[in-house]
């Protein structure tokens, strides 16, 4: 037995630690089933000074620390690398709500909390809080915070950095750094809590957050709209932008091939209009007035009358409106399935990116064409948050390959599709973080003098590489 087992033990009790073969499988492997390695042991902490203590601990000893939340990232940022000495710091047990502020509109939680839980306490209380994305009952706010989650609210609400007004991690010295006041005007120095949020594990181990809540919505209001042209869907956009303001919540783009994939794993989600054009748009607004009779009807007729306006010109090719709040929940149960769907093929390939919202319709077009020209069949599964620019661009084998297709042919891909990032101005990485997956890529895509100044970053406040070494950075 390694000496940090038994000392971990006489910190956190046998409870608290893993070291069994079958007890750490789970932790091992990443939510995709694409990057493994090995731990010596699985540290479960329940306080913030407890982790304090397992950091010093293993800085003495030398041992790695790969911080661990709901293990739902995309990107193999919480999963340990090779065999060397390291250990899992799981935040799972550190998971308490510490406070609800409701003068403040702030709630105060702890890293391990599951967001979904967070959500349903925020609306006990009448609030709203709005994080929400597919793996909100499972993935933890601590993970939110180290990769800057995004998910569907972005359009009025922004990024989990936008919502976050306070921060407590502990430092590779084992240090504790907490400023948990839940100010929203703090100019006092460097943006600290900004420099740790995004950093997925590199540079602390956030143990908690404060965050806005805000008034919860009266009402949401939904549709499904057919759609073809690229331009017309950001006419559409700016259109009910112009007129719903921040009452527009979503703004979601499918195509024909990501949701007739999700109709094949999950017939119950046929409907027509998926197949009437090249796209489908999600559009949500939200009632935020008192008076819930003229703010529905403001609402409905914004909506309603916006797309009667696009149907006449044949701008749009046919819309379905949810006349419950049933059947919007039902829309978004079909967006999220695409994910679940894509998951069910033998071999897929995931890009999380973003653009100015000018460049998506040219960087389709020409990426389409490319890989079209040069894989033929291969399935382009694209869908995302066309209102905030981020596209979740994935791709699946062509119908009847052989199980080794993806692997073959994933660099070459990999290689088209980064280059057209650069070349239309986009980012690598919207929402799902660098991890191990992108970081080859990160010093040409984000330059040298940017790279450098990162690296720096983390060798001042984690000079012997202690948290998730290799993951984002290159040291």
């Amino acid at each position: 037995m390694h000496a940090v087992i038994q000392r971990l033990q006489d910190l956190l009790g046998s409870a608290g630690v893993l070291f069994e073969k079958e007890d750490l499988a789970p932790f091992l492997t990443d939510w995709r089933g694409i990057f493994s390695g090995s731990a010596l042991a699985v540290a479960l902490p329940k306080t913030t000074e407890q982790v304090a203590k397992v950091v010093k601990l293993c800085g003495e000893l030398k041992v790695k620390i790969v911080p661990q939340g709901g293990n739902t990232g995309l990107c193999g940022g919480a999963t340990p690398e090779g065999d060397n000495a390291q250990i899992i710091l799981s935040l799972k047990r550190l998971n308490q709500i510490r406070e609800m502020d409701l003068e403040n509109q702030t709630i105060t939680v702890e890293a391990g909390c599951i967001l979904q839980t967070v959500q349903e306490k925020v609306q006990a209380s009448g609030a709203f809080f709005p994080l929400s994305l597919a793996a909100q009952g499972s993935c933890t706010i601590g993970g939110n915070l180290a990769t800057n989650a995004g998910g569907v609210n972005v359009l009025r609400y922004g990024n989990t950095r936008d919502i976050c007004v306070g921060i407590e991690a502990v430092l590779a010295n084992g240090e504790i750094y907490s400023q948990l006041k839940g100010l929203r005007k703090d100019n006092t120095g460097y943006d600290l809590k900004n420099l740790l949020i995004g950093s997925e594990g590199t540079l602390g181990i956030i143990t908690a957050g404060v965050f806005k809540i805000f008034p919860a919505p009266l009402g949401h209001y939904a549709a499904l709209v057919a759609i073809n042209e690229l331009p017309e869907m950001i006419a559409l956009l700016q259109d009910l932008q112009r007129l719903a303001g921040n009452e527009l919540c979503a703004f979601e783009m499918m195509s024909r091939e990501s949701l007739a994939l999700t109709m094949e794993h999950f017939p119950q989600y046929q409907r027509p209009i998926f197949l009437t054009g090249q796209y489908t748009l999600l559009i949500e607004l939200a009632n935020f007035d008192q008076d819930q009779d003229q703010a529905l009807h403001r609402i409905q007729d914004i909506l309603e009358s916006t797309l009667e306006g696009y149907l006449e010109n044949g701008r749009i090719l046919d819309a379905a409106i949810a006349t419950s709040q049933a059947q919007v929940n039902e829309f978004w149960g079909i967006r999220h399935h695409i994910t679940l769907a894509q998951a069910k093929e033998p071999g897929n390939i995931k890009f999380d990116i973003s653009f100015a919202i000018s460049k998506i319709a040219g960087f389709i077009a020409s990426t389409d064409r490319l890989l079209s020209e040069q894989f033929p069949g291969l399935q382009i599964i694209n869908f995302g948050h066309l209102g905030d620019g981020n596209l979740h661009y994935n791709f699946c084998a062509p119908r009847g390959a052989e199980a080794s297709y993806i692997q073959e042919h994933e660099e070459r891909i990999t290689q088209i599709v980064f280059a057209q990032i650069q070349l239309f101005g986009g980012s690598i990485s919207a929402e799902h973080g660098i991890g191990q997956l992108k970081r080859e890529y990160l010093l040409e895509h984000r330059g040298s003098v940017a790279y450098q100044m990162m690296r720096n970053i983390k060798k001042a406040l984690d000079p012997e590489n202690l948290f998730n070494p290799n993951k984002l950075l290159l040291l």
